[in-house]
């Protein structure tokens, strides 16, 4: 095994790359536009809808997913228009990241504060996908002991559980020594097409469901589902807007997916568009996948769709679902750690350049296999290695999937989908104090982080509830 040095590192050429593709890739067209958001829309919390309708009932559960895709297009329409800067017609600068635009808008200090939660937002993300694929692998050796033993076996694998997550931080701990997102498009297809499967067959169990000649009911209440008491209702029912808040917001992204459309027309115009058709898609797609959840379950809706046990046979579909689900958390994983690990090293590679365990990079040249090699960094290893050691431990002490998602989209949600957008509007277009369009967005701004707050409240009291039972 040939071992050679080069003190290139990858985070710098990773660095160079995104800035030849930001000048040199802008081909993107409306369609593209929708399918981007689409796929970085539609995930794992698909799977919490139902639930999340049940414990909302009739009216509050379709009501809360139609009105934060109106916020999330609002959202969509403000964040658009901070494209060009300074001026959203002719400004001469594009800002192709979220964090730029707040930096250049905002200012150096907001910059910092949208950083901590993005952050937040995407090692929450690490968590709950470890907590997720834990149980998706626990709903497999489930499904299968209920299909040899009968629907009324008892087929728990409790115990498994901490394994299942051990067994996933392992591979992880191996993946995630991909050296930065052009190595990954591969994984990011295989993650997208994963997340439409499973999402799908959710749609067509609970349906099935519905129409079963057996049953034929459509279960619920226009109150949702019954708790221990009144402040257990008020909890579960914050609990529940965390939970749709986590599906939704895409601002993020959304300059970025921007950058890369092509102009004529303007491409603030053109994200419009693809925003609008996008949440209209996701919305529906939403909206069936959480009320014929609750259609079929009623008031024992499962908090995941496809590993609650609502559904037995056929039990291959069900294995095939979970399955989906696992590979797209495989990728979906190091698609939201890799920005994570690159600002980590991109911090340590600038503090101490001339540490041989941070600078030194290392090519493998791997017997027997043509000529390949394989870059090792010393620093990478040790720094992804803790930081996936890191995410299990947490999955490992808090696995409660609706708690732990709830507590992500209401943390997420107000700040990065609605106040830096805002914020950003009101002086780009230079909105003068108390005239109406200030007022609006202002009482925009204030409803947004009024449901936030009480669905933090409402998770984190669901996360401490549940460990302490």
């Amino acid at each position: 095994m040939d071992i050679k040095e080069n003190n290139e590192s990858p985070v710098l050429r990773s660095t160079e790359l995104q800035l030849h593709d930001s000048v040199c890739a802008r081909t993107g067209t409306l369609w593209t536009a929708v399918a981007h958001i689409i796929t970085g829309v539609i995930g794992a919390g698909v799977l919490s809808l139902a639930w999340a309708t049940a414990k909302l009932g009739w009216i509050g559960g379709p009501a809360a997913l139609i009105g934060f895709a109106g916020v999330t297009l609002v959202s969509a329409f403000l964040l658009s228009d901070c494209y060009l800067f300074p001026d959203a017609v002719n400004g001469p600068l594009r800002l192709n990241s979220y964090s730029q635009a707040v930096k250049l808008y905002l200012g150096k200090t907001n910059q910092i504060v949208c950083g901590v939660f993005v952050y937040i937002s995407l090692v929450g993300v690490g968590v709950a996908y470890t907590i997720v694929t834990a149980t998706c692998i626990r709903a497999i050796f489930r499904s299968n002991c209920y299909h040899r033993k009968g629907h009324n076996a008892t087929c728990s694998y409790g115990d498994k559980n901490n394994y299942f997550m051990l067994l996933f931080g392992v591979l992880q701990i191996f993946m995630s020594q991909i050296p930065n997102f052009h190595d990954m498009l591969w994984l990011s297809v295989v993650a997208a097409v994963m997340s439409f499967a499973y999402s799908s067959i959710g749609l067509g169990l609970a349906f099935g469901q519905i129409i079963d000649e057996e049953k034929r009911q459509i279960e619920g209440s226009v109150k949702g589902s019954p708790a221990e008491n009144r402040g257990a209702k008020v909890w579960l029912l914050f609990q529940a807007l965390g939970n749709i808040a986590f599906s939704y917001p895409f601002s993020i992204i959304l300059l970025e997916i921007q950058d890369t459309l092509r102009s004529p027309p303007a491409e603030k115009q053109t994200m419009k568009k693809a925003s609008a058709a996008a949440v209209f898609i996701t919305t529906f797609f939403y909206l069936c996948c959480g009320c014929f959840g609750y259609a079929a379950f009623g008031d024992a809706t499962p908090g995941n769709l496809l590993t609650g046990f609502g559904f037995y046979e056929p039990f291959w579909l069900v294995d095939f679902a979970n399955a989906c689900i696992v590979l797209h958390l495989v990728g979906g994983y190091q698609v939201y750690s890799q920005p994570i690990f690159a600002a980590m090293e991109r911090v340590l590679t600038e503090r101490y350049p001339q540490n041989k365990l941070i600078s030194k990079f290392y090519g493998f040249k791997l017997p027997s296999s043509r000529g390949v090699t394989v870059t090792l960094s010393p620093m990478r290893l040790c720094l992804r290695t803790t930081y996936v050691v890191i995410i299990t431990g947490v999955s490992i002490l808090f696995p409660y999937f609706n708690e732990v998602l709830g507590v992500l989209g209401a943390v997420g949600f107000w700040p990065l989908a609605v106040y830096f957008p805002v914020e950003m509007c009101i002086l780009q277009k230079k909105i003068p104090v108390w005239t109406r369009q200030w007022i609006l967005l202002r009482a925009f701004s204030f409803v947004c982080l009024l449901v936030s707050v009480l669905a933090l409240v409402g998770s984190i009291y669901g996360l401490v509830a549940a460990k302490l039972r």
